[in-house]
């Protein structure tokens, strides 16, 4: 439990781990701990195509996920990893189905959480996650697409052409860990503004109102007072304002212990987003705010 410059009470959460269930290198029981150790209040474990119920390990709270993968390996012709996360029950899938729709539905029919894994890693276009009906949230960043052979671990481009288009989903960052060497482990996550009592239903719904912002260490908060974008953070070397138009006044600012940053909004901006950078090259990102 973190209480933020608000103080706001927050859970320290990673929603994408997978173990040796699938292709990760430790336990369930050795993830959850390692997570635990590392100051985290969740960690759902999302193994391919094998659901991991709700509940406790290694002292940890565990959410209910899976990562039901579609495609091969080349992203031209469609490459759709979805995560289920909180799921009721296992989701009914027939994986021989292969369509990401079906995916969805059923995790939606499940109570679950449907979410875009690393669109930027799976090459997504913005037309292909428009096709599809109940994406509830993206991930901003994957740390695990930043390790050994692969490189594209972050999603801005994918998550302001979708919000440019109307698409604002809740921007998660999360470790998709599979190695466990140190590269890809406890790095990037939420800070979900929840009860620490609050049931599996309820951090969906928190998270779904968009109440968290995704970070690997920094603080940041985005608000609209008036006509300006205001960023409050924890101490930075920049502040960036991301929206619809390609240039703008005041949208990145550079210097030592950054705290605030106050922007004047174009009157043709539609959205707006904020990423925070610290001394130390970690980064945080706010959820995106549609202005019209």
């Amino acid at each position: 439990m973190y209480i933020d410059m608000d103080g706001v009470k927050r859970l320290k959460i990673n929603l994408h781990a997978h173990t040796t269930d699938s292709d990760g290198r430790v336990s369930p029981e050795e993830a959850a701990r390692i997570y635990r150790e590392a100051g985290y209040d969740v960690l759902a474990i999302t193994d391919h195509w094998r659901w991991h119920k709700s509940g406790e390990l290694s002292g940890l709270r565990i959410l209910a996920g899976a990562e039901y993968n579609v495609g091969g390996s080349d992203g031209a012709a469609g490459v759709y990893h979805i995560l289920g996360l909180g799921c009721a029950h296992e989701p009914e899938i027939d994986r021989e189905e292969q369509d990401p729709q079906r995916i969805l539905d059923a995790i939606h029919a499940a109570n679950g959480l449907a979410v875009l894994a690393h669109p930027a890693w799976s090459l997504n276009s913005v037309s292909q996650a428009a096709a599809l009906h109940g994406v509830e949230a993206t991930e901003i960043y994957n740390t695990v697409s930043d390790a050994h052979e692969s490189c594209r671990p972050y999603s801005g481009n994918f998550v302001d052409i979708a919000a440019g288009q109307g698409l604002t989903y809740p921007l998660l960052a999360t470790d998709d860990v599979h190695y466990y060497d140190g590269t890809d482990t406890t790095c990037s996550y939420i800070m979900l503004a929840c009860a620490p009592d609050a049931t599996d239903t309820e951090l969906l719904q928190a998270i779904r109102e968009k109440r968290f912002y995704a970070t690997q260490g920094p603080e940041v908060h985005l608000d609209i007072v008036g006509d300006e974008a205001v960023v409050r953070c924890s101490p930075a070397a920049r502040i960036t304002l991301f929206t619809n138009r390609v240039w703008g006044r005041g949208h990145s600012v550079r210097g030592e212990n950054l705290t605030e940053h106050r922007a004047k909004l174009d009157p043709t901006e539609t959205f707006i987003r904020a990423e925070v950078t610290d001394a130390n090259g970690k980064m945080a990102w706010s959820n995106t705010i549609r202005l019209k």
